[in-house]
């Protein structure tokens, strides 16, 4: 918002608790999927294997040296030098409100009893440590996208049954709570459609409809136009060109046109000079008419008018 918050914004959203629950057990699953953890960042090439489960005497280490010679023995040299290369300054005002640098996650560590594991943990950078007893969803899947690199105590994996269950029994911890089913048993879903089974019982492919392009006015478009008049283009280029002044095609039109014109001027200065102009020749059919008219008295001319009235 624009504004300072308010008291009255609706901060929380209010979700099932089975719901949550299913939640916290899918991201715990898809941490132990090597290509989801791979696709959300982490390095695990030199991680012997997924989950990775270590022995409870992880739970009772106390100095971070020795915490970070046993993450590099598990593997996760990788992952650390990662995390601590990609912290930069964060943008925006958020760093002078004393969260100045962000930086990616590195492995999560679980574990059953804290006989000074957090202590350990707590200053290597990306690294976090929860009890299994408060899984947070927001540690398990930051941001959102599941699949974080997740490090047992054995201790800690023993007790994922008992709090979440089996496929076939209910978690003891939480009442009545089963174990999310998968939707589909076998999650290939291309071999599925391409199996013999399932292609033999469909129906044939339907063709689509032959269709035909519109009919086009090649009077209208000029592609048409050009396609059935190859050129027609350039004549209607050339011709604009040549009423636009400053363009060798105006030019040359205009010294036809004055050629045409003083060619014309010498053909009547030649040819149509004296008796032979066309006003002359013209009423030169007229003159006998005109004289003949001339020569009859008035008189008759008055006894036509009457006869006429009569």
């Amino acid at each position: 918002m624009y504004n300072p918050t308010t008291v009255w914004r609706r901060w929380h959203r209010r979700v099932n608790v089975t719901q949550k629950r299913h939640a916290v057990a899918t991201a715990l699953a898809a941490s132990s999927l090597p290509p989801l953890v791979m696709a959300r960042g982490h390095r695990i090439g030199e991680v012997a294997e997924l989950p990775l489960v270590v022995s409870d005497g992880l739970e009772s280490v106390k100095k971070t040296k020795e915490a970070v010679e046993a993450l590099n023995k598990l593997g996760c040299g990788q992952d650390l030098q990662k995390v601590l290369d990609s912290k930069k300054i964060r943008a925006g005002q958020g760093k002078a409100r004393n969260r100045r640098y962000r930086m990616r996650c590195g492995p999560l560590i679980i574990y059953n009893q804290d006989d000074g594991i957090t202590r350990a943990m707590r200053n290597i950078p990306g690294v976090e440590a929860t009890s299994v007893d408060n899984l947070n969803l927001l540690r398990l899947a930051p941001g959102g996208h599941f699949g974080r690199f997740i490090i047992f105590t054995e201790g800690a994996f023993k007790k994922l049954t008992e709090i979440y269950g089996t496929q076939s029994e209910a978690a003891p911890l939480k009442k009545g709570y089963h174990m999310p089913r998968a939707a589909m048993e076998n999650a290939d879903l291309a071999r599925i459609i391409n199996s013999t089974e399932v292609q033999s019982v469909l129906k044939p492919k339907l063709e689509a409809p032959r269709t035909h392009e519109p009919k086009r006015n090649a009077l209208k478009n000029k592609d048409v136009m050009d396609s059935l008049n190859p050129g027609a283009l350039k004549r209607k280029a050339a011709l604009q060109k040549s009423s636009q002044k400053g363009t060798s095609e105006f030019k040359e039109v205009q010294d036809k046109k004055k050629a045409r014109q003083a060619e014309s001027k010498e053909h009547n200065k030649k040819h149509k000079k004296g008796d032979d102009t066309f006003y002359k020749t013209l009423m030169k059919a007229f003159e006998a008419k005109a004289a003949e008219a001339a020569a009859k008295p008035a008189g008759d001319g008055e006894e036509d008018a009457h006869e006429d009235d009569a």
